[in-house]
């Protein structure tokens, strides 16, 4: 019989990035409320000088949450955002969109404050992932505008749905919480240029996802065997063993489906094509 860690742990293997990031924001929630911390040193400053002196708070802030009814609904959009956005784009490409839409939220929070004192007010300071969340929901919404999506009783297209957000947002900058609501156009903004240049074939975030590999490389602990382990060479096809070989064909065949989408829209996929995209997803 497996222990209680055990099973917690194989629990947490089997669920996806973005599942993971929930569950990091709902254990840092429930530390924070039953041990009642001063979490000050992460929270974003709206001050660029008080963020100088923790830099690390432009990421750490998004996973930190003000109430209750903050992080549910934060958590809740991202849950339903994860099944759609795992199942056409791969994880690290759905985390780089997440964490820079953290980034441009945070960076456009603090230039609002600098460049407009008046109108933000004095000194505050942000705390939450609507701006990453944001990013994710307006990237899938640009990219595939015209997809329509269930809502209770009937459809709507995705672009509606960004529209409403943004609109939202903005009429949200001339209320109690302008300083949040200028953070999640800072999401939105980087989400749409992220599909944007997508459809163009640039990933704009292969420079930050290489940059994190390397920062994160460091941690990893380096294994040498002193033991040589030698390799039946397997066969090869066209100069590449049949596993790359069929690797390198999946992956081709995901960039046309993917192009498909960006020009006609979800629909226009088989229904071959979207089971197929659905297993590479998983």
């Amino acid at each position: 019989m497996t222990t209680l860690g055990q099973d917690i742990k194989d629990k947490l293997n089997r669920l996806n990035v973005l599942e993971k990031i929930i569950a990091v924001n709902v254990v840092i929630f429930i530390i924070e409320s039953l041990l009642r911390l001063n979490l000050r040193w992460f929270v974003l400053p709206s001050g660029f000088s008080d963020f100088l002196s923790k830099p690390w708070s432009i990421v750490t802030y998004a996973f930190l949450h003000g109430d209750i009814f903050h992080i549910l609904f934060n958590m809740l959009w991202l849950y339903f955002i994860a099944r759609i956005v795992l199942n056409l784009y791969s994880p690290k490409m759905a985390m780089n969109i997440y964490f820079l839409g953290a980034i441009c939220g945070g960076l456009l929070f603090m230039l609002g404050y600098q460049l407009f004192p008046g109108f933000f007010g004095g000194k505050s300071t942000l705390v939450g992932a609507s701006a990453a969340v944001r990013a994710l929901l307006i990237f899938i919404c640009a990219y595939m505008p015209n997809q329509e999506v269930r809502l209770i009783t009937f459809n709507i297209k995705l672009w509606y749905i960004a529209v409403a957000i943004v609109v939202i947002d903005f009429l949200g900058l001339f209320g109690g919480n302008a300083g949040g609501h200028l953070a999640h156009l800072g999401g939105v903004l980087l989400g749409y240029i992220y599909a944007k240049q997508l459809t163009k074939g640039n990933d704009i975030g292969k420079g930050f996802e290489r940059t994190m590999d390397t920062f994160t490389s460091i941690f990893k602990p380096s294994k040498k065997s002193p033991l040589k382990t030698v390799h039946k060479k397997k066969s090869k096809v066209g100069g590449y063993s049949k596993t790359e070989f069929s690797e390198f064909n999946n992956q081709k065949k995901i960039d046309v489906i993917l192009d498909k989408i960006s020009k006609s829209g979800y629909d226009s996929l088989t229904a071959e094509e979207k089971d197929f995209l659905f297993r590479a997803g998983k």
